[in-house]
């Protein structure tokens, strides 16, 4: 039976003493024609498979290929070699699954991300990506784990949606109209009553608001789905699909909803390092090493574990935008012209290099800015009396910037009317959205965390790209 094979990484942690098992994996190395170094996936550790001289054949041998796929019975045993506690003797070995060294792409010696983002089916075989995905894995059972010890209720919200929650228009249309022959009405616009849905339909930016009718009926929401923006936008933080988390709760105010965001960041970093040490120690040498190539200013001033560690240890630090604002105008960055984007004043949409500045190099830690300015946010979010902003925050990390966007919601009828007729949004479109507002509106907020950018800051990788299993990005759709 496959079954009772037993999983290496469980298998390394034995005291050897003659047992005897099953184990199935990939060739990492044959070297000898007696040593194969033996992966299935579940660490980056091999296991060493030791075989007698003489007893496989040659062409039996030359099977035993990188990334052939094996069974083998063995004896585990102590090892007389350093770094290694166990072996297994090998009593029997099946060959499951040729590979032809001569075309297999992954040899094993050192490859680019970018070498590998072009064969991105085979790189879950690297040993770096091995830990990001495990990694990836952990984050997102801890974040299932936080929400439901908490009482939440997971909401499963629509994929195809009529609406644009972020009013961005950067959708991806869905159709089953004949696009050689689109019908038209005779204004010339589409007829879409020809449509599957007799609407104009996209794939969703966010769950955000779906999400809400949720929390005004069971208090405490979340989703956590894949969501779309067809921006084209070619660059090292922009997917075209992700992941997002989207917690919404009832009775929750701007304080409220800062302090569960924060909670919910510490919560899943720690189980990632509680649980994922290995994978982050590898990752944290990985990073050290590439970084003995720049020059001293560009290196990191913690380590990966470090960092992590710092985050978990100290509060956040929380500013209002008008605060953030005038650190950045006050900066030598900025008065040296450092910045690619000028600070302009109060009412500016902070860019990424803003948002980084204040994180890693003033404060030097997470920050949570608050009370943005009411002309560059939604519509849906709740208004302040000063009539200039909106009860909006924003959770910035180092090596990111901005990691959580989230708001108390505007929860008052005639203020979201207001609102939507400003942004000219229109209210026969939204009816469901504005219902819960008439019927028993209660105080409520929520924010989004964008999951790919969470696995980058706690894997250290630098380009989103690597942290998804198939990126979709302009002009990629490939596997």
């Amino acid at each position: 039976m496959f079954n009772k094979r037993v999983i290496i990484k469980d298998l390394l942690t034995w005291e050897p003493g003659s047992q005897e098992v099953t184990v199935m994996g990939w060739v990492r190395t044959f070297r000898n024609g007696q040593f194969i170094a033996l992966n299935d996936g579940s660490t980056n550790s091999n296991l060493q498979v030791v075989l007698d001289l003489g007893k496989y054949g040659s062409e039996f041998q030359k099977r035993i290929a990188v990334s052939a796929a094996l069974k083998i019975n063995g004896t585990v045993i102590a090892s007389p070699g350093k770094g290694q506690k166990l072996e297994l003797k090998a009593t029997s070995v099946e060959i499951l699954g040729d590979s032809d060294p001569e075309k297999y792409p992954l040899q094993p010696k050192k490859h680019s991300l970018e070498f590998l983002r072009e064969i991105a089916h085979l790189r879950f075989r690297t040993n770096t990506f091995g830990s990001v995905f495990r990694i990836r894995h952990a984050l997102a059972f801890a974040i299932h784990k936080f929400f439901n010890d908490k009482g939440f209720l997971y909401m499963h919200t629509p994929i195809i949606s009529a609406s644009d929650a972020e009013g961005a228009g950067e959708l991806f249309k869905v159709t089953t109209l004949p696009l050689e022959n689109i019908p038209k009405n005779e204004n010339g616009s589409v007829n879409f009553k020809e449509d599957f849905f007799e609407r104009s339909t996209n794939l969703t930016v966010s769950g955000q608001l779906e999400a809400e009718l949720g929390a005004t009926a069971f208090g405490n929401v979340y989703t956590f789905g894949p969501t779309f923006r067809a921006e084209n936008s070619n660059t090292a933080r922009h997917l075209a699909e992700f992941w997002m988390i989207e917690p919404e709760m009832a009775f929750y105010d701007l304080e409220d909803n800062m302090n569960l965001a924060e909670e919910f960041i510490k919560y899943i970093i720690k189980y990632a390092v509680a649980h994922n040490r290995e994978d982050l120690e590898f990752l944290t040498q990985r990073l050290e090493d590439e970084e003995k190539h720049l020059p001293q200013d560009k290196r990191s001033e913690m380590s990966l574990l470090q960092k992590l560690e710092f985050v978990l240890q100290h509060e956040f630090e929380r500013i209002t935008y008008t605060e953030a604002v005038e650190i950045l105008k006050e900066s030598n960055y900025n008065k040296k012209e450092k910045f690619r984007f000028p600070v302009t004043g109060w009412g500016m949409d902070m860019q990424s290099e803003h948002e980084r500045y204040l994180v890693e190099k003033h404060f030097k830690k997470p920050v949570i800015i608050r009370n943005y300015p009411k002309e560059i946010k939604a519509f849906y979010m709740r208004q302040n009396e000063d009539g200039k902003t909106v009860t909006a925050m924003d959770i910035l990390v180092p090596g990111i910037g901005e990691i959580v966007g989230g708001s108390q919601r505007e929860e008052r009828l005639d203020r979201l009317e207001q609102r939507m007729k400003e942004m000219n949004i229109p209210e026969k479109d939204l009816w469901w959205y504005l219902d819960i507002r008439r019927f028993g509106t209660v105080p409520h907020s929520g924010f989004g965390l964008g999951f790919e950018r969470m696995v980058q800051f706690v894997t250290g990788m630098t380009n989103i790209r690597d942290v998804i299993a198939f990126p979709r990005t302009p002009g990629n759709a490939e596997f």
